[in-house]
Parts: C-alpha cells; sequence; structure tokens
C-alpha cells in the first residue's frame, strides 16, 4: 500500500509531532478492513484502512467510540485521525497493548457494561447512522423501541435479504413476526441505554491492568438486552461475565424469548453479508419465535 506518506502526514499534522512510519506490521483478524500497528521509535499507533467510499464509516466508529469514552465506563482506544486520499479511507486509532482475559477480568467487564448501560437518553437510536459490518444501520431517532426494531432493524434486514434473492419461507416468516413481535414485550418496556451494538467475543479484550476495553462498536441507544443477546450468539464470555452482570443490573422476564429475537438481527445480517449458509438459522429462530408467540 503507497498511502503511508499520505496517513503519516495525517498523524503528523493532528498530534504536531513529526511522525514517520519505521516499522508497519499487518495485524489480522478483520474481515471488512485492513488493520496494522503503525510505529517509529517513539509512538504507536493502530490503523484501519478501506477503499475511499469507506471514509463515513470511520467517521460513525470514531464517533461511537468517543460516545462510549464520555460514559467513563469501558475503556476503548481513543481515536486520533481519519481521512482519505484518492483510493484509501483510514482511521488511526490509540495503539493499546492488550492481554489475554481471564475469568476475574470478564467479571470487570461484566460491572462496567451494566454501569454503561445505565447511560441512557429519551430516544432510541443515534445521532447518526453507522453500520453493523459493513452494512448500513440506521439510527434514525425513535420514542417507540418496537417502532424503532422493526423499522430500522429487522425490517431493513429483511428487505435487503429480498434484494439479495432471499425469498419464500425467509420472507414469510419475518413478516409474521413483525407483525405479531408485540407479544414478546407484553410485560417489558425498554428504556435507551448506550450500546456497543456489536459485542460479541472479538471486540473486547483488556490492557495490561486487566481493564476491560472494547472497540469496533455500532453504538445507538437501545434496549441494553440486545447487547447480552450477542454476547450468548458466538460464545466467548464466561459465567463470571453473566453474574457479574446481572448482579449490577438484573434482567427480566422474558429475557430468553427476546434474546432470540434479538441475534435473528445480526442472523439476517450475516446472510446478507456472507451468504445461504445462514438462511436456514434464521428460519429457526423464526419458527421458534412464533411458536412461542402463539
Amino acid at each position: 500500500m503507497n498511502d503511508w506518506p499520505d496517513i503519516a502526514k495525517h498523524i503528523t499534522d493532528t498530534i504536531q509531532h513529526a511522525f514517520t512510519p519505521e516499522k508497519i506490521t499487518a495485524i489480522g483478524g478483520g474481515c471488512i478492513n485492513q488493520s496494522f500497528c503503525v510505529a517509529d521509535d517513539k509512538r504507536r499507533f493502530f490503523v484501519k484502512t478501506n477503499h475511499a467510499d469507506g471514509l463515513s464509516m470511520f467517521e460513525a466508529e470514531a464517533a461511537g467510540l468517543d460516545e462510549i469514552s464520555q460514559s467513563d465506563t469501558l475503556r476503548v482506544p481513543q481515536p486520533v485521525c481519519w481521512g482519505k486520499n484518492a483510493h484509501t479511507a483510514w482511521l488511526v486509532l490509540e495503539y493499546l497493548e492488550l492481554k489475554h482475559r481471564g475469568n476475574g477480568d470478564n467479571q470487570a467487564l461484566g460491572v462496567k457494561l451494566a454501569a454503561m448501560h445505565r447511560i441512557q437518553r429519551r430516544q432510541f437510536g443515534w445521532v447518526r447512522n453507522n453500520t453493523i459490518g459493513s452494512t448500513p444501520q440506521i439510527n434514525t431517532q425513535d420514542s417507540d423501541w418496537l417502532s424503532f426494531w422493526r423499522t430500522h432493524r429487522l425490517g431493513y434486514q429483511l428487505n435487503l435479504a429480498k434484494k439479495n434473492g432471499y425469498h419464500g419461507k425467509l420472507q414469510k416468516l419475518g413478516e409474521r413476526l413483525l407483525a405479531d413481535c408485540e407479544h414478546l414485550f407484553s410485560n417489558y418496556t425498554p428504556t435507551p441505554s448506550l450500546l456497543h451494538g456489536d459485542l460479541w467475543s472479538g471486540n473486547f479484550s483488556h490492557d495490561i491492568t486487566g481493564f476491560p476495553v472494547v472497540f469496533d462498536p455500532a453504538v445507538y441507544y437501545g434496549d441494553r438486552e440486545t447487547d447480552i443477546a450477542m454476547t450468548e450468539l458466538f460464545g466467548g464470555f464466561s459465567d463470571h461475565f453473566y453474574s457479574a452482570y446481572r448482579h449490577e443490573y438484573p434482567l427480566e422476564i422474558g429475557y430468553n424469548n427476546r434474546r432470540v429475537f434479538y441475534n435473528l438481527y445480526h442472523i439476517l445480517n450475516h446472510l446478507n453479508l456472507f451468504g445461504s449458509s445462514y438462511r436456514h438459522q434464521a428460519e429457526q429462530m423464526m419458527d421458534y419465535l412464533l411458536a412461542e408467540i402463539r
């Protein structure tokens, strides 16, 4: 990649100290962006790159990291700068030394996440749109949670699936679920909590002191159960995390069904991003939910 002179100049202009990369190390783990550790003899930065038209995605990510940082709960890598040239967009972040997490550290994550979820607003959504993976995530604010979720989460993904050629049973089940999902909320009224939005095991770790760190957010204000549900979707969170979270902020009756409802959004997004291997799982989830609603 021949964009490093532009990125280095942007870093230099932002921190107001000369920065000339002496070591550039590719970092694996992501399927959307390329990631690097970039260092001179004094400083290191974490740099994410994508095509030039990906700048808005990086702008939204930086804003989301700032939103979490301002909550004074979980630690995030601080944004340094973001920009683009004719070919490449970049996001430069604070480089954090991360370490393997243990059960005790997961307990701290549960406590801090509960504190973050107590940061609340009057409306669901956020002041800007962002992405979930590389899929647009619409955050138009709404005072009604189910209206927001139907329109900007499940409805959006089902419409995208239709455009991608997924018709038949998937769409029929989706229509029924969108029409009847209020039954999952008969004794539960969510509040707009600050959410990470994409909280799976690959998006958290701990700094060298053991303090919880989260990254790659898809921030908005919504039902806190959506974050907890996603931690159960792909594994990686210990019993210590869940017991600590529930001690600080107990979950409401009916969560087990709403967990499936919320994770359906992510499975549909995986269907739209990665292909038909997720179709059967999405249909199974909707069959389960409709059986519970009857």
